[in-house]
């Protein structure tokens, strides 16, 4: 039972790609610019490499859901909700690489001013742990946990660059202040 939940947990990973896909080509086919290839790279492996570890420690441990993997689960939902809430906040800009569209606009919205990066504090970081807990992974937890912990702070450092040097003088020029309205990269 564990493993189709995860199973079916890629797949909709793999439903919000398609989404980021298409943003993606919008995105370049309107003059925007992808940054951070070489850590975007880097975020996909360590992504699979986690899922996979969860999936093979689950498989070889013959794990059940228990109430360990039901916390897994309210995390893993938690976390598929508030992706959702960040692909809607950020609409057709939103990917999971690191791009900005042409005339890129900061957004101002509550969620964004409370919790600086909501996709990877909310959705990213209580995925893998709702994921580990649900499989039992703990070897994958504490061997790709660390690693992927410093991809994604690499990535972060990426991002709060680019918002300061590229969004914010952006929206400097073609705003006359940020309101809620504006975009958030």
């Amino acid at each position: 039972m564990i493993l189709m939940i995860v199973g079916a947990i890629f797949i909709l990973r793999l439903a919000f790609l398609t989404i980021s896909k298409k943003n993606e080509a919008d995105i370049l086919a309107n003059g925007g610019i992808e940054y951070g290839v070489k850590n975007t790279k880097l975020l996909t492996v360590a992504h699979i490499l986690f899922y996979l570890g969860c999936f093979v420690e689950a498989y070889v441990r013959h794990t059940i859901l228990d109430q360990v993997g039901f916390l897994g689960l309210g995390l893993l939902l938690f976390a598929f909700i508030m992706l959702c809430v960040v692909i809607h906040l950020l609409s057709d800009i939103w990917t999971v690489k690191l791009m900005i569209a042409k005339n890129h606009q900061f957004n101002n919205h509550w969620l964004f001013r409370v919790v600086k990066h909501p996709n990877y504090f909310l959705n990213i970081a209580p995925e893998l742990v709702g994921l580990s807990l649900l499989c039992h992974a703990w070897w994958t937890l504490i061997c790709v946990g660390p690693f992927y912990a410093l991809i994604l702070r690499n990535r972060i450092v990426e991002e709060n660059n680019l918002i300061i040097t590229q969004i914010l003088p952006n929206t400097e020029n073609n705003c006359k202040h940020v309101t809620g309205e504006g975009r958030r990269f």
